[in-house]
């Protein structure tokens, strides 16, 4: 009777964890989409030479978001089922990606200043680009990003080319305008805190999940070989 009780109070917890992975991976999603289609970034994916490191971590978010809302949705099941399959499953699923949250985190926070660098230069091309060739294209997307960033040129100055791209402004606001490299830097310092943050959390989810997944199912085998 210990045992299975044991097995039932397990199998709540692994529950309601799989009910809070799969939270965090809609989380991880919703970051993920909110980098890509915010108005602040937005205009990054609009030009043919995107910034790639930025591009494809926006990306790897998304798909990341996916599996852990899938594994979150494995580990349910496993647990209602008492499946000792299943619940393999989902600790050797949630292993490798916490093997990847860390590699990816540290590639992240020691690549910092290369992303928000590469953005930078992605911009300042763009600006050199539209100055030169007045494209279409280019005045488009210098819009999305300045408008975006609420920013204006390389330098923030009045005599900054493609004034016509900048977010409009009356009276002395226009004189007091904050430069893009600049805006570029304070927002993504401010958002890949955010995201750091949200990477140790679920980080610590994960361990305690491959723990209790173990729990369980070598409770299920246990009271198997009991019967």
């Amino acid at each position: 009777m210990a045992v299975f009780g044991g097995i039932r109070c397990v199998k709540y917890i692994m529950f309601i964890f799989n009910i809070f992975f799969w939270l965090a991976g809609t989380g991880v999603l919703a970051i993920g989409l909110w980098l890509r289609f915010d108005p602040k970034t937005r205009g990054l994916f609009e030009g043919a030479e995107s910034p790639h490191i930025f591009f494809t971590g926006v990306y790897i978010l998304i798909i990341a978001g996916s599996l852990m809302m899938v594994v979150g949705f494995l580990g349910c099941c496993g647990a209602i089922q008492e499946s000792p399959c299943m619940l393999g499953l989902f600790f050797f699923f949630l292993l490798i990606i916490f093997a990847i949250e860390v590699a990816a985190g540290i590639w992240g926070f020691s690549n910092q200043s290369k992303v928000v660098d590469d953005i930078t230069q992605f911009y300042l091309e763009t600006y050199q680009n539209y100055q030169n060739t007045s494209q279409d294209t280019l005045r488009e997307t210098l819009r999305l990003i300045q408008t975006g960033l609420d920013c204006c040129g390389p330098t923030g100055s009045f005599g900054d080319f493609a004034k016509d791209t900048c977010p409009p402004r009356d009276g002395l606001d226009s004189l007091i305008t904050k430069s893009c490299p600049d805006a570029i830097d304070e927002v993504f310092d401010s958002k890949l805190h955010i995201i750091g943050g949200v990477g140790i959390a679920i980080g610590v989810i994960m361990v305690f999940g491959m723990i209790f997944s173990m729990l369980l199912c070598c409770a299920i085998r246990k009271s198997r070989e009991i019967v």
